[in-house]
């Protein structure tokens, strides 16, 4: 058991270490132009479902461009592209209805974009980003706060890259989102995952 236990401390040791290495703290990120990193950013979303619970669904395959300024945070900008159809749930039959005209028409509105038009910084590691989000045809701006969680190079792909964690809330009605309001919540919980490498 001793040397069982000693071997899962020299594992998280070795974890922790990775980590620290990896993850470099704000004043050490590098300046430059950076690519959305498909494979590791999420976009979740989260609506009250009937007042019983909070249901959740996610879209992927988002691309877009970072240009970060490390020196002078506020004169970076980010604009990404959040392909409609990609949205899942775990329900096959909901996603496929959400899909729909009645929801989100990916047909006729493939994209969703987001472009920002400022950035706060707020203390060392966090950011106020408003911008605006073009969703099912209509464009209206969007407040998101913005955590830094680490930079470095990624050991699988050896890209120095940088990711952020992002909260907001949009009401889908503005977007012309309406359907089962307000049996389905029309407040709607984003929490983002954003992976970006950086270009040469």
């Amino acid at each position: 058991m001793k040397t069982v236990f000693s071997g899962v401390i020299a594992a998280l040791s070795i974890t922790l270490a990775a980590s620290s290495a990896l993850a470099a703290p704000p004043a050490d990120i590098k300046s430059g132009t950076y690519k959305v990193e498909t494979g590791h950013t999420q976009v979740n979303f989260s609506v009250l479902h009937f007042g019983f619970t909070y249901y959740s669904g996610q879209f992927s395959n988002v691309s877009g461009t970072l240009k970060l300024d490390a020196a002078h945070p506020s004169s970076s900008k980010l604009s990404v592209t959040i392909p409609v159809a990609s949205i899942a749930t775990s329900s096959s039959v909901l996603t496929d209805e959400l899909k729909n005209p009645e929801w989100f028409d990916a047909a006729k509105y493939p994209d969703a974009t987001f472009v920002s038009t400022q950035v706060s910084p707020v203390g060392v590691e966090d950011a106020v980003v408003s911008g605006n989000l073009t969703l099912h045809g209509i464009t209206k701006p969007v407040v998101l706060h913005v955590h830094f969680v680490g930079s470095g190079v990624n050991p699988m792909d050896k890209a120095y890259t940088v990711g952020f964690q992002a909260t907001g809330t949009i009401h889908r009605s503005d977007f012309g989102v309406k359907k089962y309001v307000p049996y389905v919540s029309d407040d709607v919980n984003l929490t983002i995952a954003g992976a970006f490498e950086k270009q040469p």
